[in-house]
């Protein structure tokens, strides 16, 4: 049997991740999953494809606030989950080629990770009524959307083919350098590179493309550095496909409910 061994949400986009033992799947990833955003003075989203540095800034869930953590220096700052905002304080935002209409958390949160990255950001976050849709060529009906992730609500891996990466490698890599939301054992190395339908639980899912990998699964997740050119070079050696380096499958839900550790993940169709 197929089971999820792994939950995972980043509530800041390029920032740590939080481990759970479960997680409400909403109509845009799961809760809490990128629904807040780093920008630049020209609202472009921050990503550790360039700053490596935001993998040190690590998220909890302390009460009725998100906790976030500077692990080097120790200094935190708390943001409200559920903030709320007037509806004249909306800016637009920039991810890929995606603008998204999102709000600064405040001047506070922005001028505490401004003094640490040591250049003018601002904090934001995506409401429930900012809608963010998927490529058209990936949906399945036409109104899928998506948080501030790259461009979809999960990200599925199996424990397998971290297993297989790792038998490559001479210094093996943590799980954490793919930020899957989803990871499952039992099964076979790259499996779920053709899944098309299946469950979690039971709640339903779809797979629409597989993830083609960057230079971000070179930072080393606790030290916040480029650790070298693994994985990404032995992955480009035999996972290249279309000179695209794929690891893990892309996925939309198709419903809303609860997912837990330990649930059969169970398939139901398969793609060419």
């Amino acid at each position: 049997m197929l089971e999820l061994s792994e939950i995972w949400v980043y509530p800041v986009k390029s920032l740590g991740g939080i481990q759970q033992q479960e997680s409400n799947v909403t109509d845009r990833g799961l809760e809490l999953d990128r629904r807040w955003l780093l920008v630049d003075a020209d609202g472009r989203f921050l990503s550790q494809r360039e700053y490596p540095e935001l993998a040190l800034f690590k998220p909890e869930i302390a009460g009725d606030s998100l906790r976030i953590t500077q692990r080097v220096l120790s200094e935190s700052i708390d943001v409200q989950l559920r903030p709320v905002f007037s509806k004249e304080e909306k800016i637009e935002v920039t991810v890929w080629e995606d603008t998204i209409e999102a709000y600064e958390v405040s001047k506070d949160s922005s001028d505490w990770f401004t003094k640490l990255l040591g250049f003018p950001v601002r904090l934001m976050y995506m409401p429930d009524d900012s809608e963010r849709k998927l490529d058209p060529d990936y949906s399945i009906t036409g109104n899928e959307i998506t948080s501030f992730s790259d461009a979809y609500p999960f990200l599925i891996i199996g424990q397998s083919s971290l297993d297989d990466l790792n038998g490559r490698l001479e210094t093996k890599v943590p799980m954490n350098r793919f930020r899957p939301n989803f990871v499952f054992t039992n099964g076979e190395a790259f499996e779920e590179d053709n899944w098309r339908e299946f469950k979690i639980g039971n709640i339903s899912f779809v797979g629409v493309k597989p993830c083609d990998r960057c230079v971000m699964t070179t930072v080393d997740q606790e030290k916040g550095v480029v650790s070298g050119k693994d994985p990404l070079k032995t992955l480009a050696q035999y996972r290249n496909f279309g000179n695209k380096v794929l690891f893990g499958q892309n996925v939309i839900g198709l419903g809303l409910g609860i997912v837990s550790v330990g649930d059969e993940v169970k398939v139901l169709s398969k793609s060419k």
